[in-house]
């Protein structure tokens, strides 16, 4: 008996989430074919009904992981909470989104690897990064657009490289003080 196709796109959907979340947690490479069709409860040999190769899963999971900032925006457009500075800054250098790579920035999760990525994979984060400069841009005071495309890119590298520095340190309390501080110091650009 045969699934229709609205079951298999959601089937197809799944597994891509499951995949997402799991290139954030374990890495590029630290995401097997067999452990991850075992997780969606399926065989192995399901998974080519579904991708022509494992680098087309890789690229279709990080693209799903790259829309959060999308995913607020459309959001805020649809009547939830509003998009701002502030609240971007809190939400990214935050422990639970330091704590929880698996659900957060895909960037700030993978940066070194996806540097040292095939072609398709860094051109679909150029993308990413790319929009996702214009949109702090958006949510930065003032009126010069060229200011405002600088704070924004140095408030992505700030929030990048923060979380970064703050997963990878042993001591909390340090690891604390790196998204604190550069918190505060990214809101006061801003004020």
């Amino acid at each position: 008996m045969g699934h229709s196709k609205a079951e298999k796109a959601k089937t197809h959907k799944r597994i891509v989430g499951i995949a997402s979340k799991r290139l954030r947690e374990e890495g590029l490479e630290g995401v097997g074919i067999a452990e991850l069709m075992k997780e969606a409860g399926l065989t192995v040999g399901g998974f080519y009904k579904h991708f022509g190769s494992r680098h087309d899963l890789v690229a279709e999971a990080l693209d799903a992981a790259l829309g959060g900032w999308k995913r607020r925006i459309n959001a805020a457009a649809s009547g939830g909470s509003a998009a701002t500075y502030t609240r971007l800054v809190d939400d990214y250098l935050s422990e639970a989104h330091r704590d929880h790579p698996g659900t957060g920035c895909a960037i700030s999760a993978l940066g070194g690897e996806i540097a040292r990525s095939d072609e398709r994979t860094r051109a679909l984060v150029t993308g990413q990064i790319r929009n996702d400069i214009q949109w702090i841009a958006s949510l930065i005071r003032g009126r010069n657009k060229n200011a405002a495309r600088s704070k924004a890119i140095l408030t992505f590298s700030a929030l990048v490289g923060a979380m970064g520095l703050a997963r990878a340190v042993s001591d909390e309390k340090l690891s604390r003080e790196i998204l604190k501080t550069v918190a505060e110091l990214l809101k006061e650009l801003n004020s």
